[in-house]
Parts: C-alpha cells; sequence; structure tokens
C-alpha cells in the first residue's frame, strides 16, 4: 500500500500559512531533505487554492529539486471548478476525498505527497488518511497566520523517525504512524 506523506514547513508557534513571509533562509540541508522526501512520491494531492497559486511559479521555475519534481508529478486537484490556467500531469478531482485518496492508497506506485494545500491537509488528517508527517520546524515566531494541526477529531500517537537539524537551525521531524 502507498503512504500518504504531508510535508509542511512550520514556523515554532505552530504557523503553516506561506512561509514565505516569514522563513528567512532555506539552507543546502533545507533541499536536501526535502529532495528526500520527494524522492518516493510519484502523485501529489493539492486543494485548488494551492494549484492556483503554484501553477503562475513552477512550470518555469528552476528552484530545485521541487520543480523538476513537481512539474513532473501528476497532480490530483480537489476542486469542484476547472482550474482555468492548465498544467501538465493535472487531474481535477470533483469527488468526494475519503474514497479517492483511499483509492489511491491502494493502488500502485510510489508514496502520495502533500504540500501546501492547508485545508486539504486538516481534511486528511482528521479522515485519519496521514501515514507519515514530514515537518520542518522554522526558528522563526510567525505569530500569526493559518495553523495545520487544529481541530483534531481524538489523541494519536505517532512514531518519530527522524529528527535532525539543518545549520541554520531548522529542525526536521519525521512521524509515522505505529
Amino acid at each position: 500500500m502507498r503512504d500518504v506523506v504531508l510535508y509542511t514547513l512550520l514556523s515554532l508557534d505552530g504557523v503553516a500559512e506561506e512561509p514565505g513571509d516569514w522563513m528567512f533562509e532555506a539552507d543546502e540541508d533545507v533541499f536536501t531533505n526535502l529532495a528526500g522526501v520527494i524522492g518516493s512520491q510519484d502523485d501529489v494531492l493539492l486543494g485548488r487554492g494551492t494549484y492556483d497559486y503554484w501553477v503562475e511559479y513552477w512550470p518555469t521555475s528552476q528552484v530545485q529539486p521541487f520543480a523538476d519534481f513537481v512539474n513532473g508529478t501528476t497532480k490530483h486537484v480537489f476542486t469542484s471548478s476547472r482550474p482555468s490556467l492548465p498544467w501538465s500531469g493535472t487531474t481535477v478531482v470533483d469527488e468526494p476525498l475519503v474514497p479517492y485518496v483511499e483509492e489511491l492508497k491502494h493502488g500502485r506506485g510510489g508514496d502520495v505527497g502533500v504540500h501546501g494545500s492547508i485545508r486539504l491537509a486538516q481534511s486528511l488528517l482528521v479522515a485519519d488518511l496521514v501515514d507519515r508527517l514530514e515537518l520542518v520546524i522554522v526558528p522563526t515566531l510567525a505569530g500569526s497566520g493559518r495553523r495545520l494541526f487544529t481541530d483534531q477529531p481524538s489523541l494519536r500517537r505517532l512514531a518519530l523517525t527522524k529528527a535532525t537539524r539543518s545549520v541554520t537551525g531548522c529542525v526536521f521531524l519525521g512521524y509515522q504512524r505505529p
């Protein structure tokens, strides 16, 4: 079975919204960690807001390793209407989230990634469809912004699989369901 892997950047106070506003420097360790996470993924789940934001940047970006990855990966976009800008490899999903993701998990291929898309990530967490969390904790207090971990329905125990740090103080944490 394929794993759903949620990768996100978080400030020390738990903000996940637009790290461009509070992530001051990304060192080589951040990109090396990202390459390790995306190396096993061949599908990505996106919400419509993230798709609309990313479609104007990533198709022509040279920022590696993410540009080649996201442009060469099947992107499953959860929306009720067709996006106005096309992006190669995009599948529009207008059916319920849970059965769609469960079917993806039971299909062939590598891991299924979730990048950005806070509301989608929260829905996947509530539905208990996330198998692994890959968190990058940035040494910044953002103060305000949307947080990833809100309204969790019940206590869940996770197993720590990774805990390392970068030269600039970012902490890389990996967790999975036991």
